[in-house]
């Protein structure tokens, strides 16, 4: 019999032995309590950092290059440096949240944040700002798993705002960022007088730490160590406490013997990974964080240069369609992805998604430079339909996968090993896709196309699906053990 029972233990104080046994109470509970929420929402937070500082340079990189007279190769090289952090900051920012805790890590990297924004906005030359940013890298790639261990954890399994549908929300967290990256950068276009035009960009950068600096006054308040982390580590005593103060549940942990027992968990290493039962998961979750990068930066990251050299818009109706797609199609598809997320199985959207994705590139690239206003309108319609696509197919499943394929003991390195993926994915294509922009033009969306493909086809073939039952809530959180639990759902 499990170590708990909601339906003949007195809820007055619930036994708890191992993380299994938080994951239920948490699955079961009818709490209101606030407290959970805030964390979630501070989760958000340092996802709506991230997402800002990616955006920023997106209409910048231009002003940029004319700047520091920067050559295609070098202007490549400082759109891509935050990626390079990225995939560093990632691999060490995943590992330390599972080795560590959820709590340490998430106190410490707004500071990147803060540091690096300001270096970068004042930067004197291109390799202050390319150190600038690959800071600012590192920060984001630390930042991501412990954010979405936080989203995971502090959620029930099942019904509105559950594991799947908050994890889902980072995506229009990240759109809402962009759009309010595209809304500064617009307000500053009015404000900033003429003379001063060329601190566009550096006045955007540094807005990126008024954020980072809230959630560092917010969060001492607020956040705590997720509770099936600290069970996980065999501190049942400190799981009870966070379950009383974030839930408002009232348990008591479980005799010497057994804490002992649930103390007993694997080290955290990558290899991991790579073994069953964790060894598809991983695969599907890395062709999809290598793809969805790839293809983000191409429509994402450039839709300012599309909007100005392919469409012939102006500085206004660049910036201002930028805005306009975002919300209008971008931020909408996150909200309904949300949504999705708790109604339908996570294969079924993501393949949705990317089919969608696929038709959208396809129609740009025979569609090209349009010179009549229906060519023109036609053109913008498949920009905004394929960020409706991302917001909620791809876009959303990016973390879900990872954050409900591994359960607690390694879920921050397989988000982060996944998130090192998506920096090489964004970095590959900052790098690559002005080059291909320069040779191939609208031709170049050929070949992102291929990133929508290959996806479809991993998740056809691995039928693995993340949210038919809890990763979290098993007798014991070994491989062993995992894989004989895990096996039903795999042919969901």
């Amino acid at each position: 019999m499990s170590t708990v029972d909601i339906e003949t233990v007195l809820p007055a104080s619930l036994p708890i032995g191992s993380a299994s046994d938080v994951s239920r109470l948490i699955n079961n509970s009818r709490s209101k309590n606030n407290h959970a929420r805030v964390i979630v929402l501070l989760a958000l937070g340092g996802v709506f950092l991230d997402a800002y500082d990616l955006t920023t340079l997106s209409y910048g990189i231009q002003d940029v290059t004319r700047e520091f007279n920067l050559t295609p190769a070098l202007s490549g090289f400082v759109s891509s440096s935050i990626m390079i952090g990225t995939i560093l900051g990632s691999l060490a920012g995943g590992w330390l949240t599972d080795k560590i805790g959820r709590y340490q890590v998430f106190m410490a990297d707004m500071l990147f944040f803060v540091v690096a924004a300001i270096a970068a906005g004042l930067a004197p030359n291109v390799w202050v700002l390319i150190a600038a940013r690959f800071v600012m890298g590192l920060g984001v790639g630390i930042d991501l798993p412990v954010a979405m261990a936080f989203l995971s954890e502090f959620s029930k399994f099942n019904g509105r705002g559950n594991k799947a549908s908050r994890l889902a929300a980072w995506c229009p967290m990240w759109y809402a960022a962009s759009s309010v990256c595209f809304l500064i950068v617009f307000a500053l276009y009015f404000f900033l007088p003429a003379q001063h035009a060329d601190w566009l960009w550096r006045a955007s950068l540094i807005f990126g730490a008024v954020p980072a600096l809230v959630i560092i006054v917010v969060r001492s308040k607020f956040m705590n160590e997720s509770p099936l982390w600290a069970a996980n580590q065999g501190n049942l005593q400190e799981a009870v406490r966070i379950l009383r103060e974030s839930y408002g549940i009232h348990a008591h942990a479980v005799d010497d013997a057994q804490e002992q027992k649930a103390s007993k968990q694997p080290p955290v290493k990558f290899r991991v990974l790579f073994q069953r039962p964790y060894l598809q998961r991983t695969l599907v979750a890395s062709v999809m964080n290598l793809c969805i990068p790839f293809e983000y930066t191409a429509i994402a990251f450039f839709l300012p240069s599309i909007l100005s050299q392919f469409l012939g818009a102006g500085v206004f109706e660049t910036i201002a369609a930028s805005l306009g797609l975002n919300v209008l199609f971008a931020l909408t598809g996150g909200l309904l992805g949300m949504r999705l997320a708790y109604k339908f199985p996570s294969r079924h959207v993501a393949i949705a998604g990317f089919a969608l994705q696929f038709v959208s590139l396809i129609a740009l690239a025979l569609i090209g430079h349009p010179q009549a206003a229906l060519g023109i309108g036609l053109a913008v319609l498949m920009l905004g339909t394929w960020l409706f696509a991302e917001g909620f197919g791809p876009g959303a499943q990016m973390m879900i996968y990872p954050a409900l394929s591994y359960p607690t003991s390694i879920r921050g390195t397989g988000v982060g090993f996944g998130r090192s993926l998506a920096g090489i994915g964004s970095a590959l294509a900052l790098f690559v896709l002005p080059i291909l922009k320069a040779r191939f033009g609208t031709d170049m969306f050929w070949i992102v196309a291929l990133a929508a493909v290959i996806p479809i086809v991993f998740l056809v073939l691995i039928r693995y699906e993340p949210t038919a039952h809890d990763v979290d809530d098993e007798d014991a959180l070994t491989p062993a053990t995992t894989a004989t639990a895990s096996r039903p759902a795999c042919q969901c």
